[in-house]
């Protein structure tokens, strides 16, 4: 049986996904960070958030990858 644990493709989306797993929870920190501040920069709030999201997009699609196809 291959172990997929040691295909170089595999060990670089697992890497990736500590990644952005990492800077996903920066992003939280930093938006949590800002909103306490008394003023507001809601533009740079939206920014953070929307990047926050695509990171969580790509998250997804990396667990997808890693993630065996059990119906197949």
């Amino acid at each position: 049986m291959n172990d997929l644990s040691q295909d170089p493709q595999t060990q670089e989306l697992i890497a990736e996904l500590g990644r952005l797993r990492t800077e996903h929870g920066d992003l939280n920190d930093a938006i949590a960070a800002l909103e306490a501040l008394p003023a507001v920069d809601q533009l740079q709030i939206q920014r953070l958030k929307r990047r926050k999201l695509i990171l969580k997009d790509r998250i997804s699609a990396i667990e997808d990858q890693l993630t065996p196809d059990l119906i197949a």
